[in-house]
């Protein structure tokens, strides 16, 4: 067989049954399911690739990601991740916003950079001159507010034991690439930086800003570097400066993602959590590494 179609489900549900599973291997005339975590996530062998318009219809609406991937070089030795609504839950510059009683006016300015309607260079730097004057500590108390994604540890954790790169890239900031790639376990980090005078925010971002064409080199630039083929990674993001990189991976994932990047990308995880991104490459639950984030 040399196509896999991985079904994946929320793990706080278990909702994959086994008639769910059977009636999609019926659509797709697959071989017999591998159970990659009972109740949560199954791979389907499959001589050829899967029409997903039709795996979507024998879903039928059921909380359950799909994803499509070739069967020989699934498990991907270099990992690059968008940082805000990918590997944390939230946008860290709208959090920092709120303690300038801008969040409102910030996040939507955000949600239309995120959906490629703005320049994402002019709209960071729209919403960074917003912060002028903000006092340093809220960046510290911003910190306090954020949250890992559930299988954000387990992901890297997981890919680095087996010999995976992983890299944190981020339009964002260094403040808090730097603590979120300590905490998981990232091999590196790249983000912008805030610029500060040591007590308040000057409103200004240091340039170069790290914007899509960036993200996209980093993937690449550390491919070459590893002399790994473009076959052998992994990009996952939610907004609209991640796409070209997840267009260029081996395998890109829209992860929970805006309508644009959700249309374009060539996968999707729109329900379960960051363990998705190890079922697709063919993991069992039980070869997890790291510390189980919960749900």
């Amino acid at each position: 067989m040399r196509h896999v179609l991985t079904l994946i489900a929320d793990r706080a549900a278990t909702t994959l049954t086994a008639a769910i599973i059977a009636g999609v291997r019926d659509v797709v005339a697959g071989g017999e399911p591998i159970v990659l975590s009972p109740g949560e996530a199954a791979d389907i062998p499959l001589p050829a690739a899967p029409d997903m318009d039709a795996v979507r219809a024998a879903l039928d609406g059921a909380a359950i990601d799909a994803i499509a991937t070739e069967a020989e070089n699934r498990r991907k030795r270099l990992l690059v991740a968008d940082m805000d609504s990918t590997i944390v839950t939230g946008e860290t510059l709208d959090e920092l916003a709120d303690f300038a009683g801008l969040k409102p006016r910030i996040a939507a300015i955000t949600a239309r950079a995120m959906n490629g309607e703005l320049d994402f260079k002019a709209a960071l730097r729209e919403r960074v001159a917003m912060l002028r004057g903000l006092p340093v500590d809220a960046l510290e108390r911003t910190w306090e507010r954020v949250c890992l994604t559930p299988g954000a540890r387990e992901l890297v954790a997981t890919m680095r034991a087996h010999g995976a790169r992983c890299a944190l890239v981020s339009g964002g900031f260094s403040f808090f690439t730097d603590r979120v790639a300590a905490l998981c376990g990232f091999d590196l980090h790249r983000s912008n930086v805030l610029l500060n005078d040591g007590a308040a925010l000057t409103g200004f971002v240091a340039e170069p800003i790290l914007d899509r064409d960036a993200k996209l080199h980093t993937l690449t630039s550390l491919a070459a570097e590893h002399f790994l083929p473009m076959s052998a990674t992994l990009a996952v993001g939610d907004g609209a400066n991640d796409l070209d990189m997840l267009r260029a991976a081996g395998l890109g994932v829209a992860f929970r993602a805006k309508p644009i990047v959700a249309a374009a990308a060539q996968a999707r995880v729109d329900h379960a959590d960051l363990r998705a991104l190890l079922f697709a490459q063919g993991y069992q639950a039980a070869e997890f590494a790291g510390v189980d984030d919960g749900i």
